[in-house]
């Protein structure tokens, strides 16, 4: 019965990392809007296109099945 098996294996977590940096980029990059109230280019349009693509890397890297080992 000491089967530890993972839910996930190293790719998994790999690209969930990568995930959140693009997360945390995301965000950083919202922060350096420098309009009032974060109005501006970076804090409407290119920050939360990068945290949405940080979440769309997440949701892969959860479905993400590699190959079979035989």
């Amino acid at each position: 019965m000491s089967n530890n098996k993972l839910a996930f294996s190293k790719i998994n977590y790999i690209i969930m990392l990568a995930g959140v940096a693009v997360l945390m980029l995301g965000f950083f990059i919202m922060t350096q809007d420098t309009e009032p109230y974060g109005f501006g280019t970076l804090g409407l349009t290119l920050g939360p296109i990068v945290v949405v693509l940080g979440f769309v890397i997440e949701f892969v890297a959860i479905l993400y099945k590699g190959k079979k080992e035989e």
